[in-house]
């Protein structure tokens, strides 16, 4: 049998040896703090990490994730963001109508902006913002300063948003349930007359009932 060169595992490592699509996802890391849970045995250091994964085209999420490692922490935050991901409805690359939350201590008010106006946003919201795509948008924060509540607060906020949608008006249907052709919608249209043709038209339609 003919020998096999090191690394050459024939057809199976064809798939493992490709390389994977890049995915239309992003990752930002909003922070990584060391926190502290205190048990019988004393206080127990760890890290907690939280990241916003969105495609810019109107999708984030964003999760938490608690570990001894910084690298598990993020890990474990990105996948619980594509877990928790919501549609977020875009106009133009705006919010469609203003919107103000108050969520614990931190309180937040998102509004719609002119082309060319820009992020007008700081920190975790313009972080989300970002991930959301939105390019032109004007925001206040106020109350917390602390980044998780004002994050949850901002993705509540833009839950809240609702597309707006223009229907189609409704076509006008004949008896038959056919739809009716200009040419017959026109005819039925009313006409203006003078008031001695209205007169005329009313003594002949008399005339008409009384010989019946």
């Amino acid at each position: 049998m003919p020998d096999r060169k090191r690394g050459d595992r024939g057809g199976r490592g064809g798939a493992r040896g490709g390389r994977r699509e890049p995915s239309e996802f992003s990752e930002a890391t909003l922070s990584v703090d060391r926190v502290t849970r205190v048990v019988k045995g004393g206080r127990r250091m760890r890290f907690r990490a939280i990241v916003v994964v969105g495609n810019k085209k109107g999708k984030v999420g964003m999760g938490t994730g608690k570990a001894n490692e910084v690298i598990i922490a993020v890990k474990k935050a990105a996948t619980a963001a594509r877990r928790a991901m919501i549609k977020v409805p875009l106009k133009n690359g705006t919010l469609p109508h203003s919107v103000e939350l108050k969520f614990k201590a931190a309180r937040i008010r998102l509004m719609p902006a002119l082309p060319g106006t820009g992020l007008i946003a700081g920190g975790a919201l313009r972080v989300i913002l970002e991930q959301v795509g939105v390019k032109d948008v004007l925001s206040k924060r106020y109350g917390s300063r602390n980044k998780l509540a004002n994050a949850q607060a901002t993705l509540m906020a833009l839950g809240k948003l609702k597309g707006t949608f223009v229907e189609e008006a409704p076509k006008a249907v004949a008896a038959d349930g056919a739809p009716e052709m200009e040419a017959e919608r026109s005819s039925k249209q009313m006409t203006e007359i003078t008031k001695s043709e209205a007169e005329a038209r009313n003594r002949a339609a008399k005339q008409g009932n009384i010989e019946e």
